[in-house]
């Protein structure tokens, strides 16, 4: 079971370009050789404070470098979209995107996810419905019969979030979700479930387990907020490399990251950066779940 994730939703705001003196901003790479590029770039979003973030990352920059020989610069951007449109660019070479950011990402430039993270031997987690815990409801077919409820939920753009349940809606019948619930758009997976509890929504989704990131200041929240169900498996967030890169360089970065289970330095970095406990291979197929997903709601997004 997933316990913490902070992926809550997208700012549409776009990163300010990173200078990379390696690469040009549109040069593809296709058929150059891996000593062209003097240095790469790790591109990262901050999951809570960006500075601490920058701090954490180092020793995983330090390791890549030492397995690759080549100078690694970290970078921190702004959010998940401006990292997107780094990579599309090739102007950030390596990218920890979500598995809707890797899908947005592979849409709109040429890159490849190569690994995927492990959290509580899983290389996937769902989302998960709540409800008040005194609340009537007791499962999915009770929201999918019920009319006119409250639906608190991190943002549009939230694969647990919105995206997935929102999926499961459309299965189980429902044609119209605007028309059959009331929208409360609310910025974060721990804000969804605060309503929850202010009584200002019937029902709330989010990743499995978001309670854990209210459980300081409210140690009973279990007790409070009763999950009724989860969606299918989401794939967990990914290692994605700029597609652009020649393939020898793709092949040391990749094995670089899968041989990151043998340093512990290494993963522990990764671990306070995003709390990954492992990391394993990943290939874009799997990640057509998200897809499918993100078609039936592209125009709520885009």
């Amino acid at each position: 079971m997933v316990k913490s994730r902070n992926y809550s939703t997208w700012v549409l705001s776009l990163l300010v370009a990173t200078t990379l003196s390696a690469c040009g901003s549109n040069d593809t790479g296709d058929d150059s050789n891996s000593e062209e590029y003097s240095e790469l770039v790790v591109g990262f979003v901050p999951s809570s404070d960006a500075e601490n973030i920058a701090d954490n990352a180092q020793p995983l920059a330090d390791y890549l470098e030492e397995a690759l020989d080549m100078p690694v610069t970290a970078q921190v951007t702004t959010d998940y979209v401006g990292l997107v449109e780094a990579m599309r660019t090739g102007q950030t070479h390596i990218g920890f995107l979500p598995a809707f950011g890797y899908v947005q990402a592979a849409e709109r430039g040429d890159v490849e996810v190569v690994a995927k993270s492990i959290r509580f031997g899983s290389g996937s987690y769902k989302a998960q419905y709540n409800v008040p815990a005194d609340s009537d409801i007791e499962d999915f077919d009770d929201l999918v019969e019920s009319e006119g409820l409250v639906w608190a939920f991190p943002g549009y753009s939230s694969t647990s979030g919105y995206l997935f349940p929102g999926v499961e809606f459309l299965n189980a019948g429902i044609e119209d979700l605007e028309d059959k619930f009331q929208h409360l758009e609310v910025q974060g997976h721990d804000n969804a479930l605060l309503q929850l509890l202010d009584g200002n929504a019937d029902f709330a989704t989010t990743f499995d387990d978001a309670r854990d990131s209210l459980s300081d200041e409210i140690p009973d929240i279990e007790d409070q907020i009763r999950v009724i169900g989860y969606t299918d498996p989401i794939p967990n967030d990914t290692v994605t490399l700029y597609g652009g890169m020649p393939e020898d360089l793709k092949e040391r970065i990749t094995e670089a990251f899968l041989s990151m289970e043998e340093n512990d330095e290494a993963l522990q970095a990764m671990n306070e950066i995003y709390e990954w406990d492992g990391i394993e291979p990943a290939e874009d197929s799997e990640y057509d779940i998200v897809r499918e997903a993100y078609e039936s709601f592209e125009d709520l997004i885009d």
